[in-house]
């Protein structure tokens, strides 16, 4: 099933007349609260989901900042948004993804195979000329969907410490905070030992739009991924690390994702923090704890 579809394809879809169940998961750290945008401009039919409530759980510091939601919630939250077994579902925001693809992984994970990130977000519907509706929807009835978790691989903050031995584990961060030179969010700045650099922005064009399924192996082949070790992702809380599962499966590698992510990470007093750059060597300082 493709990771992504365009907003030509999605027109297509929404007139050829099945199902589709739009989703707008608009999100930033600056601005968790996405409803006023959604508010101000939405494509029609969508319905809106709070990333913060719906699609995280919410616990002790060391869960990380954005867990995952208990199956139960979850479900809960599917059938509000209307979702129905074996229907399509398509999921977007206002940055490229970067928030959305919290959505396809977190459903994906659930079992829902019908499920696509719209690639070039918002801006790219607008830019093909396509409505928008301003408002609140009216409720979609509600839905059905059973879901389950064991769909994607995942790892725990144990595997995370063990994977750089065996595999590649990225890190979907801006370089600042993997360097160790900034850290405005969570208590210790660095990365984990043995992890690479690969920021989930640099999945983009200028447009917004995921690169070419050549150009993302390239890039992400540079930071470390290989035909013949396995990979898996985290970034700050687990949001963003998904983008950068989407980008290795638009290539057709499978990832693995650490939930707990760096927020996790960096809450447990015992785990060693790296910082420098993990690429370059000479630069890199030791491990601290």
């Amino acid at each position: 099933m493709s990771v992504l579809l365009s907003p030509a394809a999605l027109e297509a879809r929404l007139a050829a007349g099945p199902p589709v169940h739009l989703l707008d998961v608009r999100w930033s750290l600056g601005e968790p609260d996405g409803r006023p945008a959604y508010r101000a401009g939405h494509i029609p039919g969508a319905v809106h989901v709070d990333l913060e409530r719906e699609l995280a759980a919410h616990g002790a510091p060391t869960d990380g900042r954005h867990p995952l939601p208990a199956i139960a919630d979850l479900q809960r939250s599917a059938r509000r948004w209307g979702l129905r077994s074996g229907e399509s579902v398509v999921v977007y925001d206002a940055s490229g993804g970067l928030a959305a693809a919290r959505a396809w992984w977190l459903l994906g994970h659930a079992g829902v195979a019908d499920v696509h990130i719209l690639d070039g977000a918002l801006d790219g519907w607008l830019a093909a000329g396509l409505p928008v509706a301003t408002g609140d929807e009216p409720a979609p009835p509600p839905g059905d969907i059973v879901l389950a978790y064991g769909h994607r691989q995942v790892i725990d903050i144990d595997e995370a410490a063990r994977f750089p031995a065996g595999g590649t584990l990225l890190d979907a961060r801006a370089a600042a905070r993997y360097l160790g030179a900034e850290e405005p969010v969570d208590p210790r700045a660095g990365h984990i030992p043995g992890a690479r650099n690969a920021p989930a922005s640099d999945n983009l064009d200028a447009a917004g739009r995921f690169l070419p399924p050549a150009e993302l192996t390239a890039r992400l082949a540079a930071a470390g991924v290989r035909a013949d070790r396995p990979v898996a992702v985290y970034c700050g809380s687990g949001v963003t690390a998904a983008h950068t599962v989407a980008a290795l499966a638009v290539t057709g590698r499978e990832a693995a994702l650490f939930p707990g992510s760096w927020s996790a990470w960096s809450n447990a007093p015992d785990r060693p923090v790296a910082t420098g750059d993990a690429q370059d060597p000479s630069t890199s300082a030791k491990e601290s704890r």
